[in-house]
């Protein structure tokens, strides 16, 4: 049984992350937690008086969290899933933390706003912080995803990391459950001098994944003045439908997604983004 937990705050962004998450989990045993988090001055007690709200906001929210399971069940109907709304008030950061540790969830899902071209795009605040300040794995569905599994995933890396358990079964489920195949890519600006342990990382990755994907994977290595050019020309021309990163490996990370800033997150394609924490 998967947990999974889908924050919303009920715009079309977040329906798609529902609607995708429904869809890529179709064939495995799901429970949905759909988590609406709403300001702390909206709760029964405002900004720490006595003055209760008015009773149609109070339930308005969470009559929002209901509709949205009852169409979502309507729209994909599956034995193996089942959808759990919850109400929460306060910071969304500290919420999603305690929710993943209660409820055991192995994946977030979060919507965001995608792009019309290849060129920009910002993931929101919300899901920037959900990808960097929480200790789980997180995919990002941008808004113009097409709803089906991927059929290849790039995995972008520079083997500086050790590919520990929790990553290696990551990539395995999501594997296993898209049936995709998996494109390693490594990029440089100039032919690849690898240290010791990058060639012994490369190594035990490409054994790891002979053993399980022997025909279902492939290691890519691109010349590249910019990582970030060279990664989303990738996924253009080889119709890439899924990008997965390494939260740890904060410099490839920073690379590919941060616009010299650590606060300001940019996802510059159309296709989905799982992030690997350990």
């Amino acid at each position: 049984m998967k947990h999974i937990l889908i924050p919303t705050d009920f715009s079309n962004n977040s329906w798609n992350a529902l609607e995708y998450a429904a869809c890529f989990f179709e064939n495995i045993k799901c429970t949905f937690y759909v988590l609406h988090v709403d300001d702390l001055g909206n709760s029964d007690i405002a900004a720490n008086s006595f003055l209760t709200i008015n009773a149609k906001e109070k339930f308005s929210a969470l009559d929002k969290l209901n509709e949205t399971i009852d169409r979502i069940a309507m729209c994909f109907p599956n034995p193996d899933h089942k959808f759990i709304s919850l109400e929460e008030y306060g910071n969304l950061i500290d919420i999603v933390r305690k929710t993943v540790d209660e409820k055991k969830i192995d994946l977030i899902v979060m919507g965001t706003k995608g792009a019309s071209s290849i060129k920009a795009s910002i993931i929101g605040t919300s899901t920037g912080n959900v990808i960097t300040k929480v200790a789980c794995n997180v995919l990002v569905i941008p808004e113009n995803t097409i709803t089906k599994k991927p059929s290849n995933i790039a995995f972008p890396t520079d083997f500086n990391l050790f590919y520990t358990y929790p990553i290696l079964n990551s990539i395995t489920e999501i594997l296993e459950i898209s049936n995709a195949k998996l494109d390693v890519i490594h990029v440089t600006q100039s032919k690849p001098n690898f240290s010791n342990s990058q060639v012994i990382n490369q190594a035990y990755l490409n054994d790891y994944l002979k053993e399980l994907f022997i025909d279902k994977h492939s290691f890519n290595h691109i010349l590249g003045k910019s990582v970030r050019d060279s990664i989303l020309n990738y996924i253009a021309e080889n119709e890439i439908e899924m990008l997965t990163l390494v939260a740890k490996n904060l410099n490839l990370f920073q690379q590919v997604f941060f616009n010299n800033s650590v606060e300001v997150l940019s996802h510059q394609t159309s296709v989905p983004l799982f992030v690997m924490h350990e």
